[in-house]
């Protein structure tokens, strides 16, 4: 798989979700999507981050737009994760990295002294025709949503 490209359509994909559901890249045409990577489920900076797509759920779905967190930890740890915070969006399961690796998210980080690969907390914004319009990288959790969000009101 290529790796993605703003102003481009990004390539279909599939991956499993939250819900015993499949998330199919494709059945989302006419939204607009946020796909936000992290890290890992139940760790603050992440819980963090849901929280606040969470609290700002209500005014992504005016703007008709779905919010998808990715992770790389299993269904079962989502679905404890989504109802523990009550995110009211899916979460994506991408244990084989697909995702991972075409959104080119993962990369070498320290942790506590010791180089490992992880996930680097992203975010990307497609159109309702599947292009890229948008992407942060090494996202800061503090204000990160309302830019999104502001982002999507300015399109």
């Amino acid at each position: 798989m290529n790796s993605i490209e703003i102003g481009k359509p990004v390539p279909d994909f599939e991956c499993p979700a939250t819900g015993d559901k499949t998330i199919r890249l494709s059945d989302l045409k006419g939204h607009r999507v946020v796909l936000y990577f992290y890290p890992k489920d139940n760790t603050p900076g992440c819980t963090r981050e849901g929280q606040d797509f969470r609290d700002h759920y209500d005014e992504f779905k005016k703007l008709n737009t779905i919010i998808l967190g990715v992770s790389r930890d299993s269904i079962k740890t989502h679905d404890n994760f989504r109802t523990k915070h009550e995110f009211p969006f899916d979460l994506l399961s991408d244990q084989d990295e697909t995702l991972c690796k075409l959104f080119d998210v993962i990369k070498e980080k320290n942790m506590y002294g010791r180089k490992v690969m992880g996930i680097v907390r992203s975010t990307f914004l497609i159109d309702e025709n599947g292009v890229l319009r948008r992407e942060w990288r090494k996202v800061k959790v503090p204000g990160h949503v309302e830019e999104v969000l502001e982002t999507i009101r300015s399109l």
